[in-house]
């Protein structure tokens, strides 16, 4: 890389020249730290590419600024209030395909690198969004990569004539992009970590259990999102004809490509609040138990079989892990929307049964261990640990088995926001593993300053393990030792163990 000044109106900084495949990139130094932003790692998937596997990204003549993020996927906001507490950027342009990458200035090579894989159910998110910037990983030596991929229909619909699971396909690219390019930014592609929170766990979880993605990273880590959710090709099928009927086109790629991408948001939006209104199992499938319309799918070419199945039978068993979820996941979703307020007793054993358990002995464990709850308060650990927790336990269990490396952590701080009420929730983790608290993005989550001493502890541990492959405590087996991040940070081992035994052999 190479270094020269530059001044803008509003700060003076040093540029930074680099030269990958397709050509020069123009970074910013600020702090020590280079940034690259918006690099394209795939060509634009719209036109005659809609719809079809990521094709190979442009190259250019001259240096292309990559100063600022590029352009985010098509994709709907996050239903109010959820919007306010996980804001993210929509930036317009054709090149959504694209990543970002933050390395220590001056690095000449052989850095580990982490991969980051945005959350958002699916159909949200990018790599774009503040609380992600990598630039205190890159300050303890590692270079950090956020990507985007492509997202709801135009990622993950099942279309005859077109492949299955586009959006893991990007990730994919992104992934063999790094391999061939990230030497250019001080990073080593033998020691490249793959991370990722909620639905980008789960594809952090999907991409250990393919053959595709083999030898494209040795370690990973999954936050919030385990092994446990791709769609049958019937339920996918399904959502599609769902989908095609309500725009009134064929369920085709010609069908779907006719529709303006403003209406097809709208569509997915719409088809999502019908399902969640009715979420009936014989007509959804799986979507009816956990709410996403569109992820991956099980389609028996670059998927066979659910995640968690690949893992108990030893796949990436050579790859270490580090997982685990939030005290209280599910409040992000119960608490702001007024859900929570709204259970009584009756609907929690009906909920509870219906989830599999035996509701009686469901509602006296989870009431035994949260004796001051309430019947809403129940049930949203009842469905934190049934939708994170517990597939996350299964996904440590199953690769025990096999001896492979499995590191358990949960993440316990509990922010004030609502009252006190929303706890360790959803996706709060995040902003303190990538010591982001002073990011303004994360104040409706956190509120006022956050204790600065969790995100140093929990950074920390994720920095070496990606740098060495274990973040400081004893592997996941029969001990079930577990690491809690919280002011006062500690390890133990089996908590809740009642309530995890609820979901023995159901989940």
């Amino acid at each position: 890389m190479t270094t020269s000044q530059a001044t803008t109106q509003s700060a003076q900084y040093a540029t930074v020249s680099v030269e990958i495949e397709q050509g020069t990139l123009r970074g910013i130094v600020i702090d020590a730290v280079s940034s690259f932003k918006g690099i394209p790692y795939a060509a634009p998937p719209f036109g005659e590419l809609r719809f079809q596997a990521p094709a190979a990204p442009p190259h250019w003549v001259g240096e292309r600024d990559a100063s600022q993020y590029g352009p985010t996927v098509p994709k709907p906001p996050y239903p109010k209030p959820i919007d306010e507490i996980l804001p993210e950027p929509s930036i317009d342009g054709d090149d959504v395909l694209n990543l970002n990458v933050w390395t220590p200035a001056g690095a000449t090579g052989g850095l580990p690198v982490f991969v980051w894989i945005h959350g958002g159910a699916f159909v949200n998110g990018t790599g774009a969004v503040s609380t992600y910037d990598g630039s205190n990983f890159a300050r303890d030596g590692v270079v950090c990569v956020t990507i985007n991929y492509r997202l709801g229909a135009d990622g993950f619909l099942l279309l005859d004539g077109a492949p299955a699971n586009r959006g893991l396909l990007d990730q994919i690219a992104a992934l063999q992009w790094v391999q061939r390019n990230i030497a250019a930014f001080g990073g080593d592609p033998t020691r490249v970590t793959i991370g990722g929170e909620s639905a980008g766990a789960m594809s952090v979880t999907t991409l250990l259990a393919l053959p595709a993605a083999r030898g494209l990273f040795r370690a990973a880590i999954t936050e919030s999102g385990a092994g446990h959710h791709a769609h049958s090709a019937e339920t996918a099928a399904k959502v599609t004809a769902a989908l095609a009927q309500r725009l009134g086109v064929e369920a085709t790629v010609a069908g779907f490509g006719g529709v303006p991408i403003p209406e097809l948001m709208d569509a997915q939006a719409a088809l999502s609040r019908d399902i969640a209104k009715m979420p009936d199992p014989t007509k959804w499938g799986e979507v009816a138990g956990n709410m996403m319309a569109f992820e991956p799918c099980i389609d028996g070419e670059l998927i066979t079989r659910l995640p968690i199945q690949a893992l108990a039978d030893g796949a990436s068993a050579d790859v270490a892990l580090l997982t685990g979820t939030n005290t209280d996941e599910h409040t992000l979703f119960l608490v702001p929307t007024g859900i929570e307020d709204a259970v009584n007793d009756q609907a929690l054993l009906y909920i509870l049964g219906s989830l599999g358990a035996d509701a009686t002995k469901a509602v006296a464990a989870y009431r035994e261990g949260l004796p001051d709850a309430t019947d809403g308060q129940l049930f949203t650990a009842a469905l934190t640990d049934w939708f994170f927790r517990v597939p996350a336990i299964r996904q440590a269990e199953a690769r025990a088995v096999h001896g492979a490396d499995t590191y358990m952590y949960e993440f316990a701080w509990r922010s004030p926001q609502y009252g006190g009420r929303l706890g360790a929730a959803h996706a709060f983790e995040i902003g303190f593993a990538f010591d982001n608290l002073d990011d303004v993005n994360l104040l409706a989550a956190t509120g006022p300053n956050p204790p600065q001493s969790v995100a140093d502890t929990m950074h920390a541990a994720w920095v070496c393990f990606v740098t060495s492959g274990a973040p400081g405590w004893p592997v996941y087996g029969e001990a079930r030792t577990v690491r809690v991040f919280d002011t006062d940070s500690r390890v133990v081992t089996d908590p809740r163990a009642a309530q995890r035994q609820i979901w023995d052999g159901i989940r």
